[in-house]
């Protein structure tokens, strides 16, 4: 699929027909008195069809499924494009003394359906607020707006400064570091760099009433709670992100690869746990079940380890050494497979062919304690394949940690048409319930959104009420992303999305 560098990439063509919305959840519109406010801020305004349509849905697989039927969730009112951050206080203080709905938006490539205006009114694209502002190269440090697309951001660091952040995801080319942000997200070379939560130093702010916050005032500053991590996943709920300081490194000057075939999936996540416990952090460690290292590098009836590391020869060298002994009982493999993974990581457009084609397909990824990921493995593929018209789950782990890591599913069904929101929402249930069940978490990196929202109750406990509490102190009147995350909407309900249990 060929992407839109610096700019956001349509998942999939609408259906025939004028757009219109799928959920019945109240949807709020903007009155003349609100948009010649928001005209007043500078800020660019669009209410064409075209542009609406398309700034109300992201990459959620349900919601391609719907724009095959010319349908989004819910459209927008109005897209409002702010140029710099006091533009984007004075749209939020607009539309927070009118109590109308705002979205943040940008890349929209999200898969959870977080950036889908659930109840109209205001998106608010920041894709104009980007560009890296400065380069600290002796503290490591580089302060950068939140529209700024991943590739091109890589691509700058490493071109014009020598540097990079180390954060990519296979939707680099579809995200922004604002999206990054909002959803905790993940890059493939997380066991090295960590994820954006251990990349972020600081950031700039806009709260519902337009106030400005910046966060983060030094390494492991002690003032209080780490507000930075307070907004870190909040999915635009509780503030908007328009401005983050990262972490940086040097370019690596040294790699080192290997495959490597276990006899189990169990096998393989035991010998990724003593890699981490060891203290080596390769970039890639990625193990994947018999079903999909054979979809993937026909490979036969065994888990396949792949495994990159980069940066200093001497660190790289010996995190070689320890994988080889982890894996000391496996079988070497080419390790051209690594060049292989290498060639598609990035490649997104097997799903808009599959979706196209009347599959239902999604991934859910999960993290959980190693003492429990064999379980979790187990019970909930078997979820996922117990449910009427899966044809295929499956899993791969992808991000390791000392004390536990990420389990990445994958399914695939093709209920009747009429049937595919049913079977999408059951085989969600079912599998998302079995991860719970088993002593997993909601998410590892894809965020909550609207999908995940019901199952929040039962991830948080009475925590969710906390973060209500957040919630309502920060953003009183509730006009941020409101429909997400499992809290309360002054809106309405989500009809089948909204809500918790508890």
């Amino acid at each position: 699929m060929d992407t839109n560098r610096g700019a956001p990439t349509p998942p999939i063509a609408f259906g025939a027909g004028a757009v219109g919305d799928r959920l019945t959840a109240p949807r709020v519109e903007v009155g003349d008195e609100l948009r010649a406010a928001l005209a007043a801020t500078g800020a660019g305004i669009d209410d064409a069809a075209a542009t609406i349509a398309e700034a109300s849905r992201d990459w959620w697989p349900l919601g391609m499924i719907w724009a095959l039927d010319a349908q989004v969730a819910t459209r927008a009112s109005v897209v409002v494009r702010p140029h710099d951050v006091a533009q984007v206080q004075q749209v939020l203080r607009a539309c927070n003394d009118a109590r109308v709905p705002v979205t943040a938006i940008a890349g929209r490539s999200g898969v959870c359906g977080a950036s889908v205006p659930a109840f109209g009114g205001v998106a608010l694209d920041c894709t104009a607020l980007d560009g890296i502002v400065s380069v600290d190269t002796t503290s490591m440090l580089v302060d950068v707006r939140p529209g700024t697309f991943g590739d091109v951001f890589e691509d700058t660091l490493r071109a014009e400064h020598g540097v990079t952040c180390g954060h990519w995801p296979q939707s680099i080319a579809l995200s922004t570091v604002g999206g990054w942000l909002a959803c905790r997200g993940a890059g493939q070379l997380s066991t090295r760099y960590g994820k954006i939560e251990d990349i972020v130093q600081g950031l700039d702010v806009v709260l519902a009433d337009g106030t400005l916050v910046h966060t983060g005032t030094g390494p492991r500053a002690a003032a209080g709670p780490d507000l930075t991590q307070l907004f870190v996943g909040s999915e635009g709920t509780l503030g908007i992100i328009v401005g983050a300081r990262l972490r940086a490194h040097p370019l690596p000057t040294a790699e080192v690869r290997g495959a490597y075939a276990f006899g189990s999936f169990a096998a393989g996540l035991d010998a990724m746990r003593t890699v981490l416990q060891r203290g080596a952090t390769p970039a890639v460690l990625r193990l994947y079940d018999p079903v999909e290292a054979d979809r993937s590098y026909q490979t036969g009836d065994r888990a396949v380890l792949l495994m990159l590391d980069e940066g200093d020869a001497h660190v790289v060298e010996a995190t070689r050494r320890i994988v080889d002994e982890a894996a000391a009982g496996a079988e070497p493999l080419d390790i051209a497979l690594v060049e292989r993974w290498l060639g598609h990581r990035n490649d997104v457009s097997a799903l808009e062919a599959l979706i196209s084609r009347g599959y239902v397909v999604d991934t859910m990824e999960v993290s959980g304690p190693w003492a429990a990921l064999g379980d979790i493995y187990e019970h909930t593929t078997t979820a996922l394949r117990a449910v009427e018209h899966t044809m295929v789950a499956s899993a791969h782990q992808s991000h390791s940690y000392t004390d536990g890591a990420c389990l990445y599913f994958t399914f695939a069904g093709k209920p009747p048409a009429d049937g595919r929101d049913d079977y999408y929402r059951a085989v969600w249930d079912a599998g998302q319930r079995a991860v719970l069940a088993a002593g997993g978490s909601l998410s590892h990196h894809h965020g909550v959104g609207l999908n995940r929202a019901r199952f929040m109750g039962d991830a948080l406990g009475a925590g969710l009420g906390v973060l209500q509490a957040v919630k309502d102190a920060l953003d009183p009147h509730g006009i941020l992303n409101p429909g997400k995350l499992g809290l309360r909407s002054t809106f309405g309900d989500v009809a089948g999305f909204g809500g918790t249990r508890g």
